[in-house]
């Protein structure tokens, strides 16, 4: 494991390739949805397109298949990011003391019963 300390200054894929989660992630070919932060990572890490302004002057807009693409990304990466703000507002986080492996299962367990006793996010 990598450990390094990284200022706030530092862009997200910067701090991310520094402390080797991009290589990690990678190397172990572990999907990954991203947001445009990410753009460039390459391998499993998937980012949606960006749409770049000053580069096609004539058509500025993302073809429909790059929006279709983004938007079932945006929906994938919803999943999680709704997973985290519950796990923040339960506080499960900070008053767990174990290894992270079984944290990880624990975790994994909390989330599935959440969804199966409030089903009322659909993606």
């Amino acid at each position: 494991m990598v450990t390094v300390q990284v200022t706030a200054k530092w862009r997200p894929r910067c701090s991310a390739r520094a402390s080797g989660i991009i290589d990690a992630l990678n190397s172990a070919n572990v999907m990954t949805f991203a947001d445009k932060a990410y753009q460039g990572a390459r391998g499993s890490i998937r980012t949606p397109f960006k749409r770049h302004r000053h580069r096609h002057r004539h058509r500025p807009k993302l073809p429909r298949w790059q929006k279709k693409v983004n938007r079932a990304h945006a929906r994938i990466r919803a999943i999680g990011e709704r997973a985290n703000a519950t796990l923040k507002t339960w506080k499960v986080l900070t008053k767990l003391r174990c290894c992270p492996h079984r944290a990880t299962a624990i975790l994994q367990a909390i989330l599935v019963l959440h969804h199966v006793e409030n089903p009322a996010y659909a993606g």
